[in-house]
Formats: structure tokens, sequence, C-alpha cells
């Protein structure tokens, strides 16, 4: 074991959860940006795929019978149901990544962190909500922080935070003048 190994936390499972349009996937993709050994899972869903989209690059594209097939073997973590469609969160990668310690995080709906905290009760569950108010499920729903998003730079910026400061990329020097 190296000393950088000794210096890394443990990693953790760490959800985001907003309501929808809190801005929680702009605050992850600056994560990533920031922090490329965070690990995202690629939720899986029964809804048909858009015409951007890329079969297990966005989402993995299933038909109900095998959503269904995923369920009954508990090989989903977490799931819902919206409108006509399903969506869910694979578990195997999920852990596999844990049990290499490498840093999770899941931007999830309210719902669906609360599903994770249920199975993995070690989950950090940050909610991200507008500025000004913390919503009563920030202390009522067994949160562990609630993050503002006034900004997204700021709100990445503390949600790399909860992370662990040693999963960082390494600082880049800024031009100056």
């Amino acid at each position: 074991m190296s000393l950088d190994d000794e210096a890394r936390p443990a990693a953790r499972l760490t959800v985001l959860a907003g309501a929808s349009g809190a801005g929680t996937e702009s605050v992850v993709e600056l994560v990533r940006a920031r922090s490329p050994s965070v690990w995202t899972s690629v939720p899986v869903t029964t809804r048909p795929r858009r015409p951007h989209e890329v079969d297990g690059v966005h989402r993995h594209f299933l038909t109900p019978v095998e959503f269904d097939r995923r369920l009954a073997a508990g090989e989903l973590l977490e799931w819902s149901r919206l409108g006509t469609h399903r969506r869910g969160t694979p578990v195997g990668p999920l852990r596999e990544r844990l049990r290499v310690a490498q840093p999770v995080l899941l931007p999830l709906d309210l719902t669906g962190a609360l599903l994770v905290r249920a199975a993995l009760p070690n989950a950090c569950l940050v909610l991200l909500h507008p500025p000004g108010r913390i919503p009563r499920a920030a202390r009522d729903a067994g949160f562990d922080h609630a993050v503002p998003h006034d900004l997204t730079e700021r709100a990445a910026a503390e949600l790399i935070g909860f992370l662990g400061s040693s999963f960082l990329a390494p600082a880049r020097p800024r031009p100056r003048g």
C-alpha cells in the first residue's frame, strides 16, 4: 500500500438528491470534471432512447420484461416509476466501485435517495435545494447535508468536500494577466 492510498478517506456512497429542476445534473457534471475518479452510475430505464442518447453511456435501455427480470433478481438498488416508464440504479457496478474504494456519486430524486438509505444506511445523503430555505425533507427525512444551489460552482465545491478532498484532480496553475 502506498502513502497515497493511506491518505485517502474510505470510499463512500454519496447521493445527491433534489426535486425535478433542482440542477443536480449540472452539479454532478462539474464534480466529475473536477474529480474524474468519482464514479456515477448509468441508470436503467424502460423509456425509449432519445436521438442524442447512447445506450450504455447515458442510460441502459431495457424492455419492461428485462427490467422486471432485473428487479426480481435483486439487481437494482432502487427504482421508480415515471409515468408509464421505470428507471433504476444497477447495484452490481456500484458495489464493485465501493469494493475497490472508488467514491460513488448517485444523482437521484428524493424517493430514490431514501430507498438507498434504507438499503445502505452508511450512504451520505445530500439534498440540493433552492437558496434561502432548507426544505423539510432535509430535516425530516434523514439527509446528512443540505446544499443550496445558488451557484453551480459553489454547490459542486461543497459536494466535493463531502466526497473527500484527496479525490480531487490536481490543481492547474491559472494563467496570469
